[in-house]
This record gives structure tokens, C-alpha cells and sequence, in this order.
């Protein structure tokens, strides 16, 4: 594999330049500004909707005799695979360490209005979804942008950049190399004999599609992501008095002059920004993909359960790193400059030997293979638009083949090109999230009527049910 790290190092300069520039304050203010500008538009309903959201993504209701796929709770823990990934590890030990503890702060902040971001985006993804020639349903930014602006044009640069991102980026390549990475550090396991391991469990779960994918992300991602919560809480439960200190340094630190003034975009909220968003995909354009599968009687109501995706991936995932690297130290340590995954590690490992660095890595390891199934079914959706239905086999053989690729490639590499992509993905789906978002608005407004309905709290009438 000498070839493959040899052109890596000729692209890596322009991979990093062309990241720092596409990840400039523009789009960071356009993801955060577009969350913002959809929380009015649909009055603030990831507070006051949340609770009905959460019981609704966690309730046996399956929605049988919906058009749909999978069930809501398998398209949520389909999203929640592709979302709940490294980024919660990896990138928020790279925000804290980049930007101090204040990026925990801006984190929680951009994914608040990120949750209406998801909604809006999953509330678009069921409406203008289509049936596929195998009689599934396909949907997401590119089959909004084309139904509901007309802009066929855009619709084809964000399939191609969903595709790329997923092939050579977040969805791929950047997973595969970081449990490789840990394995390698942890056990001296060759990383390309872990990426063989992942490629040949990675096919014989996509070769079924979606509904295989449903099925073994509604099993996997509940265990995982209960582990990692829970052995985050032990080792926070167990020195509960560094907690305060924690939390308010967070906060102290959010509001510094070069937290929030520094450079053009302070570098807490800078950081805090892109990696939380890195982590959620709010704005993406990714998870309505999987949104779009859904059984469901209304597009507000696979909305809320996918903008608890956010809440979930964010201010319980993340919120367990951030906290627990906060309260270690080590992001401003001699260790700070190791690489992420390995500084999320030593602050668990140093509060709990032994357990917390398998807390770390076990969860590093569930949450990157987990990512790539979810990714999988993102990427063939874009493939599949491009070129035809059947097109898809051949995708699958791609996509395996660089789960295999990305084990042994340099690290800084992967990362700059799935921020580079994920960018590219992000404009085209916020351009249209701005230009629809009076459609967003009026389905919400359908849905409450239809809610009002369900809890008596007024007569029933007749209302368009989509």
C-alpha cells in the first residue's frame, strides 16, 4: 500500500488548504444561522416538542400500514449510527484541545438550533421522497432540491459530494483508519489486517440494504452508545467533586476575548462549532437519507423523531468526552499533543486504569463501524441517484474496497478530505433548507393540528394527512 501513502503525501498541503478555506466563518455562520433562522420559523418546537419526539422515537408505534421501509426507531438508530461516530471521541477531544474548554459550550449552543436543522431537513426528506424501481423509498437533499426547488443541477453536486464524502470521507475511510489506529496502539493489531476485518463485516451487512442495515444499527447502536454513556457517568459519578469546576470553566471559558473574538471566529466557538456539527451532521444533508425510509403517516412526525438525533448524538454523547477531558486536564497538558482519540484515553484511563481505557476504545471501535453501515446506506442513496438503481452493487464493491484503503492512510489526510466534503455536502442542502422553509413551516403547522387533534384538545376536523 506504499502507493496509496505516496500520493497522500503529494495531496496532503492542498487537501489541508483547501479544508481551511471551505471550513471558513462563512459556512460556519450559515450552518449555526440557518439552525437559528428554522428555530423561529417553527417556534422553538425542539423544546417544547422534544419530549413527545423522544417518546415517540423509543414507542412500539411502527406505523405498518405507512408508506416506509424501516420503522421510525430504525431510520433514528440508522441516523444515529452514521452521526454517533468518531467525531464524538476523536472530535471533541480535537475542539477542546483547539479551542479550550469553552468548545464544549458552542457545541451544546450550535447543536440547540442544529435539532431544527435536522427536523426541517427530515420533514423535507419524507415529503418529496419517491419510489424506487425496487418499490423502496429514496429521498433526501437531492430529491428535495430537484421536487421542491427544481434545481436538478444542485441536486446531481450534492449527490456527488454525498457520494465522495461517503467513499473517501466521514462515512469511510476516517472511520476505518481510527479504529485501526486504536487497535494498533492498544493490541499491536497491523492496521491492514483490521481493515480486512472491517471490510468483510461492512459487506455482510450492506449487501442486504437498508432494511439489513435498520436492523442491525436498532440493535447495535442502543448497546453502544448505553456503554459509553455509562461508563462516562461512572468516572464522572466517581469524582463528582471535579464537576462543578468543570462546568463552570466551560462556561468561563466560552465567553473569553479569544474565545469569542479571537481571529475572525473565536477559536472555542470555531471549534466548538464545526466539530459538534462534525459529530450531529446537522445541516449535512446526511441524515434525511435515512429519514426518507421511514414508516410514517406525516413528515413532522419522522422530523421530531430525527431531530432527537441530534440531542442524543450531542448533548449526552459528546457531552461525556467533553466533561470528562474538561475535568482531567490533559487537553492542556504535555499530552495535549498526541493525537485525539489517544487524549480521550489518558483523560478516562487516568480516572479509571484499565476500565476507562476500554471504555474509550471499545466505543471507538462500535461507533466507527457502526458510522460506516450508516454511511453505507447514505452513499449508495447518492450513488443511486447519479446513476441508476442497479448501479448499487457496483457502489458496494467500492465502498468495501476503501473501508479496506482507509486503515493505512495517513490519519491528517482522511480528515481533511471528509471536512472538505462534508462542506461541499452542507451548502446545496442549506441552500434549499432556506429556500423551503416556508414549506417546513407549513407542514409543522398541519402536524400541530393533527396533534391537537390526537390529544383532544379540540374537535375533530378534517385535516391533509401526507
Amino acid at each position: 500500500m506504499a502507493f496509496f501513502n505516496a500520493i497522500g503525501e503529494e495531496i496532503e498541503p492542498v487537501v489541508s488548504e483547501l479544508n481551511s478555506i471551505v471550513w471558513g466563518p462563512l459556512l460556519l455562520i450559515l450552518l449555526v444561522g440557518t439552525g437559528i433562522f428554522l428555530s423561529f420559523r417553527v417556534k422553538f418546537l425542539q423544546v417544547s416538542q422534544l419530549p413527545y419526539a423522544l417518546k415517540l422515537a423509543f414507542s412500539k408505534r411502527q406505523d405498518q400500514k405507512s408508506d416506509g421501509d424501516i420503522s421510525h426507531f430504525q431510520a433514528l438508530m440508522t441516523a444515529l449510527s452514521a452521526t454517533v461516530g468518531i467525531g464524538n471521541i476523536a472530535g471533541v477531544a480535537t475542539a477542546v484541545v483547539s479551542g479550550g474548554p469553552g468548545a464544549v459550550f458552542w457545541m451544546w449552543f450550535a447543536a440547540f438550533f442544529g435539532m431544527a436543522t435536522k427536523y426541517g431537513e427530515a420533514v423535507l426528506a419524507v415529503k418529496y421522497r419517491v419510489t424506487n424501481e425496487f418499490g423502496q423509498k429514496s429521498g433526501g437533499p437531492m430529491y428535495y432540491i430537484e421536487r421542491g426547488l427544481g434545481w436538478k443541477w444542485l441536486a446531481v453536486l450534492f449527490a456527488l459530494f454525498g457520494t465522495i464524502a461517503a467513499i473517501f470521507g466521514i462515512g469511510n475511510m476516517t472511520q476505518s483508519n481510527s479504529v485501526a489506529e486504536a487497535l494498533h496502539k492498544t493490541f499491536g493489531i497491523n492496521p491492514w489486517i483490521t481493515g480486512f476485518v472491517l471490510a468483510v463485516l461492512t459487506a455482510l451487512v450492506i449487501i442486504g440494504g437498508i432494511k439489513s442495515i435498520g436492523r442491525v444499527t436498532a440493535f447495535l447502536v442502543p448497546f453502544m452508545c448505553l456503554f459509553y454513556v455509562f461508563g462516562g457517568l461512572v468516572i464522572i459519578l466517581l469524582n463528582i467533586d471535579l464537576l462543578p469546576k468543570a462546568i463552570a470553566l466551560i462556561f468561563k471559558e466560552a465567553f473569553t476575548a479569544e474565545s469569542v473574538g479571537g481571529g475572525v471566529l473565536g477559536t472555542a466557538v470555531r471549534f466548538g462549532i464545526a466539530r459538534g456539527l462534525f459529530s450531529n451532521e446537522s445541516g449535512l444533508g446526511s441524515a434525511p437519507i435515512a429519514a426518507a425510509a421511514a414508516k410514517t403517516d406525516h413528515p413532522s412526525r419522522q422530523g421530531l423523531v430525527s431531530m432527537t438525533g441530534t440531542f442524543i448524538d450531542t448533548m449526552i454523547v459528546c457531552s461525556i468526552t467533553g466533561i470528562t477531558l474538561v475535568m482531567s486536564g490533559v487537553y492542556a497538558g504535555a499530552d495535549a499533543g498526541v493525537d485525539s482519540a489517544s487524549l480521550t484515553v489518558k483523560a478516562f484511563d487516568g480516572f479509571l486504569p484499565v476500565f476507562g481505557n476500554t471504555v474509550v476504545t471499545t466505543g471507538l471501535i462500535l461507533f466507527a463501524y457502526s458510522t460506516i453501515l450508516g454511511w453505507s446506506y447514505y452513499g449508495e442513496k447518492c450513488f443511486a441517484y447519479l446513476f441508476t438503481d442497479r448501479s448499487i452493487y457496483i457502489y458496494r464493491i467500492i465502498f468495501v474496497l476503501f473501508t479496506f484503503i482507509g486503515s493505512g492512510l495517513s490519519l491528517e489526510l482522511i480528515w481533511g478530505i471528509a471536512d472538505i466534503f462534508n462542506a461541499l455536502m452542507a451548502i446545496p442542502n442549506l441552500i434549499a433548507l432556506l429556500l423551503l422553509s416556508g414549506v417546513i413551516a407549513e407542514e409543522t403547522k398541519k402536524f400541530k393540528e393533527i396533534r391537537r387533534r390526537e390529544t383532544g384538545m379540540e374537535p375533530p376536523k378534517e385535516v391533509p394527512v401526507r
